[in-house]
């Protein structure tokens, strides 16, 4: 059996879809149906039959809900699972969602305050002083940063979750979470 990859087009198309995910907001699935857009370049890689793509795709549309700047890590590492499990490893459909799961809840509670409590706030009022001077320079400074920090954070942390592949899984199953704990506790204090 050959080994399917995932190119870096892939990745690119992957990272360019992730910025519509909530143009498919609703209340059943959140984004959901943006996740599995998002998925969509892999999906054709990695199943060249049909009914793989389907059931790939099926997987896909389940809840999703984080913070649209930082699903870049979710994207990654599911589509790194997704290139494993493509390639013959025994990883089962709960295995997938359950990453994505407890993926989705931390990055959301890291990424709600630092996009929307921090960095939106902080470039909005750097713009508005700047227009309230009549300088047209304040809304487009503002759109400019935000977007470039927001975009960066979502490329970088694909990047991140990628390159993993499929040791996220193995390093979990060991019961590696528990020993890393107390050093996550400490993190989120300094949050």
């Amino acid at each position: 059996m050959e080994q399917r990859k995932i190119t870096r087009s892939d990745l690119v198309s992957m990272f360019l879809r992730s910025n519509l995910q909530q143009a498919s907001f609703n209340f059943e699935r959140i984004h959901g149906l943006g996740f599995c857009y998002d998925m969509i370049p892999a999906i054709k890689r990695l199943y060249p039959l049909k009914e793989d793509q389907v059931a790939a795709l099926r997987r896909h549309l389940v809840f999703f809900n984080t913070t649209p700047a930082v699903c870049g890590p979710v994207i990654g590492v599911t589509a790194a699972m997704e290139e494993a499990r493509a390639n013959g490893a025994e990883i089962d459909d709960g295995t997938i969602n359950g990453i994505k799961v407890g993926l989705m809840g931390p990055l959301a509670g890291v990424g709600d305050p630092l996009v929307w409590g921090t960095l939106r706030p902080i470039t909005a009022a750097l713009g508005a002083s700047l227009a309230l001077s009549g300088n047209i320079l304040g809304p487009l400074l503002f759109f400019f940063i935000f977007n470039a920090v927001r975009l960066a954070m979502k490329w970088y942390g694909l990047q991140l979750g990628f390159p993993q592949r499929g040791e996220y899984r193995q390093r979990y199953g060991r019961g590696m979470c528990c020993k890393n704990s107390p050093k996550a506790r400490r993190f989120s204090d300094c949050l």
